[in-house]
């Protein structure tokens, strides 16, 4: 049986550096005051030994407790899960954070809350009491929600809200929502479509509103009227049904339609379908998120890619970067890019 190998102690490293146990503990905590040759002589130590800092011994080494704490929607995640639907919205949230947080030597934790709750204070507490967490991400629609934000104001935890444009506490960050939403219909009216319909979100995701102004804006510089053209839903596959059948019998000249989620369109797709309609000969068809499901219905949708991974990331960054420099002013806005598959292709006339 192999000899298991001694895990290698933080005064070792002291030693083989010739430097004292504090020296060590502030190159791993990352502090100030610490001489740039001195820094690189531990850590070549760190290296050369292949030390790996515990987790609790930072804890307990200071007051940082080396966690990034990420907050989403309990029953909208819980519903997704439980009826397999293919949303990967808390897999690319965990993709951006986790990797890193890693590369900074934190651990990412997810917490469900549920946004509608009374005892959304509570729930929050608890978890922030349990963890302690250095950060915290808030998203939508928990970064807009007051009762949240000023909880973790009033406790000094910095915190980022992703999907959220409004003044207050907090790193605000985006993801292209408006100018998805702008160049999508601009696509479609360079396919030469002029009825393009829109099925928006639900009001309280400020995105929804972001994504119908995009909408707007498109069809008014080319002159096109969007009277008639607007349903909302909930982002789901229901809301998707009614939203579509509504715009579909209130316009027969509906050539297009784009889609606030991926269930959604993939309701006014097979809408269409039951009307005898053919996409994209008939109707073209844009919908957001480009989720993994889209790729597989025929057609395959041309969809809008939210890049949750890479806001995540940024947010999760800026969060670890606030302990050594001023916040970022203003809003981070990650583009979003346009995936554009079968269901799109020339108006019927313009063909």
């Amino acid at each position: 049986m192999a000899r298991r190998r001694n895990t290698v102690t933080i005064r070792e490293v002291a030693e083989d550096a010739g430097v004292s146990l504090q020296t060590v503990s502030r190159v791993i905590n990352d502090e100030p005051n610490v001489r740039p040759q001195m820094r690189d002589r531990v850590q070549a130590s760190i290296d050369r030994l292949g030390y790996v800092p515990s987790l609790a011994a930072q804890r307990m080494s200071g007051s940082r407790s080396y966690i990034i704490l990420a907050i989403n929607d309990r029953e909208r995640t819980l519903q997704d899960w439980r009826e397999r639907q293919g949303t990967d919205w808390v897999d690319q949230m965990l993709l951006g954070g986790i990797l890193t947080c890693s590369k900074h030597g934190y651990r990412m934790m997810v917490e469900l809350v549920d946004t509608h709750s009374d005892h959304v204070e509570r729930e929050l507490g608890a978890a922030i009491a349990a963890l302690q967490p250095d950060g915290v991400i808030l998203t939508p629609p928990h970064s807009e929600n007051e009762l949240i934000t000023k909880l973790l104001a009033k406790r000094n935890i910095p915190f980022a809200r992703i999907g959220s444009t409004e003044e207050g506490p907090g790193l605000r960050l985006t993801m292209g929502d408006e100018d998805a939403a702008y160049h999508s219909t601009k696509r479609l009216i360079e396919l030469g479509h002029s009825r393009i319909g829109m099925i928006a979100g639900p009001k309280q995701y400020s995105l929804s509103g972001w994504r119908v102004t995009g909408w707007r804006r498109a069809m008014e510089e080319h002159g096109l009227d969007v009277d008639g053209l607007f349903e909302r839903g909930d982002f789901g596959y229901e809301s998707g049904t009614q939203a579509a059948r509504a715009l579909l019998d209130r316009d027969p000249d509906l050539t297009a339609i784009i889609g606030s989620s991926d269930q959604m369109t993939l309701a006014a797709l097979e809408v269409a379908r039951d009307r005898g309609l053919h996409v994209p000969r008939d109707l073209s068809l844009i919908s957001f998120d480009n989720t993994p499901i889209v790729r597989f219905s025929q057609p395959p949708l041309t969809a809008v890619d939210q890049p949750i991974a890479e806001t995540v990331s940024a947010a999760v960054e800026q969060l670890i970067q606030l302990r050594k420099a001023a916040p970022p002013s203003g809003v981070t806005d990650v583009k979003a890019q346009l995936v554009e598959r079968a269901s799109t292709g020339p108006a019927p006339r313009a063909e």
